[in-house]
């Protein structure tokens, strides 16, 4: 058992926990909890730490966490230890540290795609629950520019709910090339914006599209905003200026998701 919290191990944790410099240097991040465990992939698994209780209830009997917490290397540590490690409020009693995703684009889909594609996305949970929502629409990727934030931030881990784990993602040091990629390959790119903006209800989004939603405050930039196909919005009753990012890339993906079931 782990007991003092200058062990190097829980500071290496504490510290991939707080500093995203370090998470991309390491390419490694950290989940919390149950759910987040079970949806881990068992390649991703780099080390596991449980709470003496996690350990004698999940360990000792059948049971659905036991044959992949003995399929990994894991470590007791005590509760002070755990508590320094963990960021959730209420710790169910165990940590994971996992090796980064490695995606590879080549071999997603070619009919179809719906991209949503995110510029200066600052909010860590707004993009946790951008994935959440991304894939019950469908979406085939995610493509995130410099700006927004890590995706392996603790509370965009937490807020993915697990679709992390299934929803493919990257980083563009390009995003104006990217989008130029896209629409050479006839993908219809729509700008969240109030200028020159058709009703997103009113458009079709059956064939190849990619949606871009920008920064919470300021919105997309306009050199962004200039290479989209259309820019559309979402239309608002009462005295409500504008809707939380997520929301808007919700309105937008399920409409889009809508539409794709009336081809079935």
């Amino acid at each position: 058992m782990i007991t003092s919290i200058t062990n190097p191990r829980i500071k290496r944790v504490i510290k991939l926990q707080k500093q995203a410099k370090a998470r991309a240097l390491e390419q490694a991040f950290v989940i919390e909890g149950i759910k987040l465990f079970r949806e881990a992939p068992q390649d991703l698994i780099k080390e596991i730490y449980l709470t003496q209780d996690f350990g004698a209830k999940y360990l000792n009997e059948p049971n659905h966490l036991k044959e992949k917490l003995l399929s990994s290397s894991y470590e007791i540590v005590s509760d002070i230890c755990f508590e320094r490690m963990a960021q959730t409020k209420t710790p169910q009693g165990i940590i994971c540290l996992l090796s980064q995703l490695d995606w590879r684009f080549s071999v997603l889909p070619c009919e179809d795609l719906l991209y949503l594609i995110l510029e200066d996305l600052s909010d860590p949970g707004n993009l946790g629950t951008m994935f959440r929502t991304a894939e019950a629409a469908g979406v085939t990727a995610i493509i995130l520019n410099g700006g927004c934030a890590d995706v392996y931030n603790p509370k965009t881990v937490r807020s993915t709910m697990g679709s992390i784990f299934r929803v493919p993602f990257t980083y563009a040091e390009d995003l104006g090339q990217v989008i130029a990629e896209l629409k050479n390959q006839d993908i219809k790119i729509y700008a969240t914006s109030l200028e020159n903006a058709e009703s997103y209800d009113k458009c079709d989004y059956r064939a190849g599209t990619a949606f871009i939603i920008g920064n919470e405050a300021h919105g997309l930039c306009p050199t962004t905003k200039a290479l989209a196909t259309q820019s559309v919005t979402v239309p608002m009753l009462g005295e409500v200026e504008s809707l939380n990012a997520a929301t808007a890339a919700s309105a937008l993906l399920f409409e889009a998701a809508r539409q794709r079931r009336s081809l079935n």
